[in-house]
């Protein structure tokens, strides 16, 4: 089976949180890949602070998730929020009510106005993305994010057939609210799990990227994203990775911003601004040596990136292992762990 051309059948959907499958956050699976030795293995995520050691570094993104959904007054669509954008303006994507989701809306019009809850409304300016992403204009008299705290819910695709709480979509590490959808990697970790990483000498360096929607229906490349890298993290990484430590990703976020600050020599710095990065095998990564992620859908963009941390023959095997295995799908399901 190849990464490029598998099929994800409807049950090894992530339906709902783990926590309604009755295990704990931390509880779900980890099918762990090793670069060097081609070697698999299958673990829970509580086993995470065995299979690091002392000198690592995981780099977290501790953007926290927005409530983007808004419905639109007197339609039956849903306006979801994916990016701020300068001077008042965001990228927006319209959906319409398809059964209890929602699925793409092609009848956006340049210039139409939607009213929205409270007395909101967004106007498309101009596409964005082939119909799907509009550039618009946001009147909501205040705060947006405090607006789609009040008015919003968590954006969610069909395989997610009933709302969850904003709370099931935030990780430990969350502490600035921008992103459309959760960066859900880091969704596993706990308290306890972070605790025991301590302990045994793993270190967390934090960087910030807010995600745009990422819609399965539209493997779009990657758009412009805000991110920062700070001092601290550009300097926990050179010094991990000049005394032998790894760093290891979490998530696809967090390698997209960590290798922007990169140079071609793999020296982090602090940076900041919008990152046009696509991490390809033709591009190399420079600064990562692993990756914590979730599995990803048949042709999403994402495999690509995870195709130059793990090469491709590790990374078919694990596919298959995972579809074998019975292992869950998107925000909601298991993880995967590529060590160098």
């Amino acid at each position: 089976m190849s990464v490029s051309t598998f099929t994800l059948p409807a049950e090894l959907e992530a339906h709902e949180p783990p926590e309604a499958r009755g295990l704990a956050r931390d509880g779900v699976r980890l099918l762990v890949g090793e670069v060097s030795t081609g070697a698999t293995a299958h673990r829970r995520f509580t086993d995470l602070p065995r299979l690091l050691r002392a000198g690592d570094v995981l780099v977290v993104n501790t953007s926290g998730t927005l409530p983007a959904a808004v419905p639109v007054v007197g339609a039956s669509l849903t306006v979801h929020f994916s990016t701020e954008l300068a001077r008042g303006k965001w990228l927006v994507e319209l959906r319409q009510a398809a059964g209890k989701a929602t699925r793409p809306y092609d009848g956006g019009v340049a210039g139409q106005r939607y009213p929205l809850p409270g007395g909101g409304s967004v106007r498309l300016r101009e596409e964005y993305s082939r119909g799907r992403l509009w550039t618009a204009t946001v009147d909501i008299g205040g705060s947006v994010v405090g607006y789609l705290r009040a008015y919003g819910q968590p954006i969610r695709y069909g395989y997610v057939p009933r709302p969850w709480p904003l709370s099931h979509y935030q990780t430990v590490f969350a502490t600035e609210p921008g992103s459309a959808e959760m960066p859900s990697a880091a969704r596993p970790f706990s308290d306890r799990v972070v605790t025991r990483l301590v302990a045994a000498g793993v270190q967390f360096a934090p960087v910030l990227l807010h995600t745009g929607v990422a819609s399965p229906e539209a493997h779009e490349r990657p758009y412009p994203e805000r991110f920062v890298v700070p001092e601290t993290t550009a300097r926990l990484v050179t010094q991990a990775r000049s005394g032998g430590g790894r760093v290891i990703a979490v998530g696809t976020t967090a390698v997209r911003a960590l290798e922007t600050a990169a140079t071609a020599a793999g020296v982090v710095t602090a940076t900041s601004g919008w990152t046009e990065l696509v991490v390809t095998p033709d591009r190399g990564v420079r600064a990562v040596d692993g990756l914590l992620t979730g599995f990803h859908e048949p042709r999403a963009s994402h495999l690509d990136l995870l195709e130059t941390v793990a090469g491709r023959p590790l990374l078919d095997r694990m596919y298959t292992e995972a579809l074998e295995s019975r292992y869950l799908w998107h925000e909601f399901g298991d993880v995967n762990l590529i060590l160098p």
